[in-house]
C-alpha cells in the first residue's frame, strides 16, 4: 500500500514538474513575443515621427535630450515682458523663471546673459550674440527695423568671436576674443564712445553728476564745458592703477583695483545721501570706499551698490528703497553693511543690481530682494511691471529670498535689468 502511494506521488510529481516547465517556457515565449511586438511598434512610431516631423514627438524628444544630457546650460528670464524683452515670443510678464528653449539659440550652449533697460542679450559658447526686446535705438544690433523683437535674433555686424556682452538702458556692447570693443544703440550722450566730438582717448557717455570720474572742467571765460564724453577717455585719477572689475549705475560708477588690497573706488552722484554718504555733494573724481575687505566684484543699481569680497561676503550700501539692500529693513546704509541671512551658510559668487532690486547667486541658487513691482510703474496695455524678483508675486522683499526653480540645476550667472531678470543655469 505504501509502495503504491509512493509511486503515485512520484508519478504526479514528475507530471507537475513537466507541466511547470512547459508553463515557464510558454510564459517566456509570450513575454518575448510581446517585447518583439513593442519594439516593432516603437520603430514604426519613431519612423513615422521622423518622416512626418510630428510636432508632439519632436517636442518630446527635444525635451528629453535637454533635460538628461549633463553639463548643458539654459537661460531663464522673468519680470516685465513689455517689448518682448523676455524672449518668449510674447509680451506677457512672467512672475517666475521661464526657460527659453535651446532651439532659440540653434541648440548652442549659453555662456552669459545681460539684461538692459528693456532688452536682453545672450552669448553662446560659440561666441555668437542674440538679442530680443525694445529696439527703438537699434540696441538689439539686428538687421531688422522693427520697434521690438519678442524672440532672440542673431546680432549682425560682429565679425569675430565674442567673449563678453553688456546691456545698458538703450545701448549694448560686446568684447571680442581679441579684446576689441563693439558698441551699438543710443548715442545721445556719447555712451557709445564713437567719436562724436574730438577728445582724449576710459569712460564715456553722459557725464552729469560726475559719474565719468573726470572732474568738472571749465571752458572759455570760465564757463562749464559739456560734461558728456563722446570718445573713451582715460580717468586720470586712476592712471597707473590696474582695474580688474567695474560697474556703471544710473548716476554713479564703481571700479575695483587689481592690487593686493582690492580697493573699491566710487565716483558720481552722492546728493541726497542716496549712495550712502553723509555729505550731500557730487564726487566727480574717484575716491576710495573705506571699511571693505579685499573686493572681487561690484554691481551698481539705481542708487545702491553691492560688492563681493574675496571671501564671498556681500556688502551693500546706498539708498534702500523697497528693501533693495537686503539687510532686513528699508533704512539707508551710509557705510558698507554685510548682507547675512542665507549668505552666512554659503558664500556669494555673483551679484547684479536692477533699478531697485538685486539678485545674487549663493550655493548654486538664485536669491532676489527689493522692489517686486507692488507700487506699479510703467504698466502699459495691461502688462504688469512686477515679477522681477521671480517669487510669483509683486511683493517687496527686504531680505534675500531663494527662487524656487527646477531641481538638480546650478545657477552660474545672473543679470538684472530695469525691471526684469535673467540667469544662466547648468544641469
Amino acid at each position: 500500500m505504501k509502495k503504491k502511494r509512493k509511486k503515485r506521488i512520484e508519478h504526479w510529481s514528475r507530471r507537475w514538474q513537466s507541466l511547470s516547465h512547459r508553463l515557464v517556457i510558454e510564459e517566456v515565449c509570450i513575454v518575448s513575443l510581446k517585447l518583439n511586438i513593442f519594439l516593432q511598434l516603437t520603430k514604426m512610431i519613431i519612423g513615422r515621427a521622423v518622416t512626418k516631423r510630428s510636432s508632439w514627438c519632436v517636442r518630446c524628444f527635444s525635451v528629453s535630450s535637454v533635460e538628461f544630457n549633463g553639463n548643458r546650460r539654459l537661460a531663464a528670464l522673468w519680470g516685465n515682458g513689455d517689448h518682448g524683452r523676455l524672449g518668449h515670443g510674447s509680451l506677457e510678464s512672467q512672475w517666475r523663471p521661464n526657460v527659453l528653449p535651446s532651439s532659440a539659440f540653434h541648440n548652442q550652449n549659453l555662456r552669459q546673459i545681460a539684461c538692459g533697460g528693456a532688452h536682453s542679450l545672450f552669448l553662446t559658447d560659440h561666441g555668437r550674440v542674440y538679442a530680443c526686446g525694445l529696439n527703438d535705438y537699434g540696441q538689439l544690433g539686428v538687421s531688422d527695423d522693427r520697434a521690438y523683437i519678442s524672440e532672440p535674433l542673431g546680432v549682425a555686424g560682429l565679425p569675430k568671436e565674442i567673449v563678453k556682452v553688456s546691456a545698458g538702458c538703450h545701448h549694448s556692447s560686446a568684447i571680442t576674443v581679441d579684446g576689441e570693443l563693439y558698441m551699438w544703440g543710443k548715442n545721445t550722450y556719447g555712451q557709445l564712445g564713437l567719436g562724436k566730438n574730438k577728445g582724449e582717448t576710459l569712460s564715456w557717455g553722459g557725464g552729469q553728476s560726475g559719474r565719468l570720474g573726470h572732474g568738472h572742467q571749465s571752458g572759455i571765460f570760465g564757463l562749464i564745458k559739456s560734461d558728456s564724453e563722446y570718445t573713451p577717455r582715460l580717468i586720470k585719477e586712476l592712471e597707473g592703477l590696474k582695474v580688474k572689475n567695474a560697474s556703471a549705475g544710473m548716476l554713479h560708477s564703481v571700479c575695483i583695483s587689481a592690487t593686493e588690497n582690492g580697493s573699491v573706488h566710487i565716483f558720481g552722484e552722492r546728493a541726497n545721501k542716496k549712495l550712502g554718504f553723509s555729505e550731500a555733494s557730487n564726487c566727480s573724481l574717484p575716491s576710495v570706499v573705506d571699511g571693505l575687505p579685499y573686493a572681487e566684484k561690484a554691481a551698481c543699481g539705481g542708487y545702491h551698490t553691492c560688492v563681493i569680497t574675496g571671501g564671498g561676503e556681500l556688502y551693500v550700501w546706498g539708498t534702500n528703497e523697497n528693501g533693495c539692500l537686503g539687510i532686513g529693513s528699508t533704512d539707508v546704509a551710509h557705510l558698507p553693511e554685510r548682507v547675512e541671512g542665507p549668505f552666512l551658510r554659503h558664500s556669494v559668487s555673483e551679484v547684479s543690481c536692477g533699478w531697485k532690486h538685486t539678485a545674487a547667486i549663493s550655493g548654486g541658487n538664485v536669491y532676489t530682494w527689493g522692489w517686486g513691482g507692488s507700487h506699479g510703474t510703467f504698466s502699459v496695455d495691461g502688462h504688469s511691471s512686477g515679477g522681477q524678483l521671480g517669487q510669483g508675486n509683486d511683493v517687496d522683499y527686504i531680505k534675500p529670498t531663494k527662487i524656487n526653480f527646477r531641481r538638480h540645476v546650478k545657477a552660474l550667472q545672473v543679470s538684472c535689468g530695469f525691471n526684469h531678470t535673467g540667469a544662466i543655469f547648468e544641469y
